[in-house]
C-alpha cells in the first residue's frame, strides 16, 4: 500500500524504508517500539527480490535489468512452479553437467517427465540433441556464469532444422537464471528462473515466459511446456539424491569440480551447514 507493507490480518501498515509501523486501524496510538527488521530489495524485470546474507553484508551486486521486459517488447506469457526436494546448489550445479543433457534430456518430451517412461520405445523414432559449454564470467561479473547450449533434434534419424534452438543461460548469483531462446524463424524470448529456499532442502523454483509480443502466445506456452517437462526429469533425480561434497567423478566431468569452486563464492562463515549425511538407509 504505496511505500509500506500492510499486514492481511489485523491491516498493520509498516514503512519500506525503515520497518516502522506507521498505522494501526483500532489503535489511538502506534508505539514506538512497532517496528519490524527491513531487507534490500529492488523491483526488477517484474520481480521482486531480497538480498540476503547471513551476517548482513550490504548488496556486492545488482540484478540486471532485461531491456525486452522494462520496454515491453517481450511480455509475459506464463509460469510454472515446483518445489524442489534439494540442496539450492543442486538445481545451478545442472548446468556444468554436461553427461546428463544426453542421457536424462536426449529422449524426446513426447516421452514426458515420468523416467520409467522416458526411455520407451515408443517414442525412440525422436532424439534431442544438445551442445553445452559452462564458463564461469571474470571480474566484474564475477558472481555470474554463462551456459551456451544448442539444441537440434532428429526423427527417425534425420535432423529437423525447424527444432534448432540457441539458449544462453545466464546465472546471476546462486538463485536467478536468465534462459534466452533464439530460433532462426519463431523469434526470441526469455525464460526467467528464479530458485528460492524455503527450508534447509526445500527449493521453491519458478519459470517465467516473456516473448515477442508480435508472436502467437502458442509459441512460448509450446517452450515452457517443453522446458517444463525437461526440468520435471531433473525434478525426480533431485528428490531423490544426497549432495555430497565429493563425489564419485571421472575425469569427463571436470565442469562440475569448476562449478563448485565457483559457486562457493556465495557461502560465508556463518553460512548454515548440513550434518555429512552417512552412506546407506539409517538417517
Amino acid at each position: 500500500m504505496g511505500n509500506c507493507i500492510e499486514c492481511p490480518f489485523h491491516g498493520w501498515q509498516f514503512q519500506g524504508e525503515d520497518g516502522k509501523c506507521i498505522s494501526i486501524p483500532y489503535a489511538e496510538k502506534v508505539p514506538d517500539f512497532a517496528r519490524v527488521r527491513t531487507w534490500p530489495s529492488c523491483e526488477v524485470n517484474g520481480m521482486l527480490l531480497v538480498w540476503y546474507h547471513c551476517e548482513g553484508v550490504s548488496p556486492t551486486w545488482a540484478v540486471p535489468e532485461q531491456r525486452e521486459i522494462t520496454t515491453k517488447e517481450w511480455v509475459f506469457r506464463g509460469q510454472t512452479e515446483h518445489l524442489v526436494d534439494a540442496h539450492i546448489q543442486e538445481i545451478p550445479e545442472n548446468a556444468a553437467d554436461m553427461a546428463h543433457l544426453a542421457f536424462l534430456h536426449g529422449p524426446a518430451i513426447l516421452g514426458g517427465s515420468d523416467l520409467r517412461y522416458t526411455r520407451s520405445k515408443l517414442w525412440d523414432f525422436m532424439k534431442h540433441i544438445w551442445k553445452a559449454e559452462w564458463q564461469p564470467e571474470p571480474e566484474p561479473n564475477k558472481h555470474c556464469s554463462q551456459l551456451l547450449v544448442q539444441h537440434t533434434a532428429t526423427i527417425f534419424g534425420k535432423h529437423i532444422s525447424l527444432m534448432d534452438l540457441m539458449v544462453s543461460a545466464r546465472q546471476v548469483g546462486p538463485g536467478l537464471v536468465f534462459l534466452i531462446f533464439e530460433h532462426a524463424f519463431l523469434g526470441r524470448g526469455i525464460i526467467l528462473q528464479t530458485v528460492t529456499p524455503l527450508e534447509p532442502l526445500l527449493q521453491n523454483v519458478v519459470h517465467k515466459i516473456y516473448y515477442q509480443k508480435n508472436m502467437p502466445a502458442i509459441i512460448p506456452k509450446f517452450i515452457l511446456r517443453a522446458e517444463c517437462i525437461q526440468f520435471e526429469r531433473d525434478i525426480t533425480i533431485w528428490n531423490n539424491k544426497q549432495h555430497l561434497p565429493k563425489p564419485l567423478l571421472v575425469r569427463e566431468d571436470s565442469s562440475i569440480q569448476k562449478h563448485r569452486r565457483w559457486y562457493a563464492q556465495f557461502y560465508s562463515e556463518k553460512s548454515t551447514r548440513l550434518l555429512a549425511q552417512k552412506e546407506g538407509l539409517d538417517w
